[in-house]
């Protein structure tokens, strides 16, 4: 007897703010989320408070990016829902632009101009490194080295990266009546 069981399906357009929620306060890759999205929130806003405010922010982004090894530009386009589990040596560039609900891992490495859909996985080491587009719910390898765009759907692994299609497919009986598990060739 096989269960199926059904897992919630992840937006690529409507962020999930509880992602974000700092559970604890020792959460450091919230706690520098959450430095990043105030600073942008009054960095909007004019007055003595918005730019006092603004140099709270920018110390304990400071601060945060210490803590977590990392260097996330405070003034980069992150839609909401961003997951960093493990954030050290995360390095994005200030033009970089990530959709909402999108899981990054560490030691990754994104340059100018990439843009990131919604719902991407980004695996630990991986380099992205030219000017690319990546779908919704693409996945990246981890320790993938992206030199082309992704596609929507699609998981990219290697060095280069190969784009991997994955149909969903069932499972099929065999002429003996055993169950087989299609396989998807790389």
């Amino acid at each position: 007897m096989v269960k199926s069981v059904t897992v919630p399906k992840i937006s690529a357009t409507e962020p999930d703010w509880s992602r974000e929620q700092l559970r604890r306060w020792w959460d450091p890759s919230r706690q520098l989320l959450k430095s990043i999205r105030a600073y942008q929130k009054w960095q909007a806003r004019w007055g003595i408070v918005g730019r006092f405010l603004c140099r709270v922010n920018v110390l304990q982004h400071r601060f945060w990016s210490v803590v977590t090894g990392t260097d996330i530009p405070i003034n980069c386009q992150i839609a909401g829902g961003l997951l960093l589990p493990h954030p050290n040596g995360i390095v994005i560039h200030s033009s970089v632009s990530i959709g909402p609900n999108c899981l990054i891992f560490q030691q990754v490495t994104m340059v100018r101009n990439v843009k990131i859909g919604g719902h991407v996985d980004i695996g630990a080491g991986a380099k992205i490194l030219r000017d690319v587009r990546i779908g919704d719910h693409a996945k990246i390898g981890a320790n993938a080295v992206v030199l082309g765009d992704v596609p929507a759907g699609a998981t990219a692994v290697g060095i280069p990266t190969k784009i991997i299609t994955h149909s969903p497919s069932e499972p099929q009986k065999t002429s003996d009546g055993e169950t087989s598990i299609p396989q998807t060739a790389s």
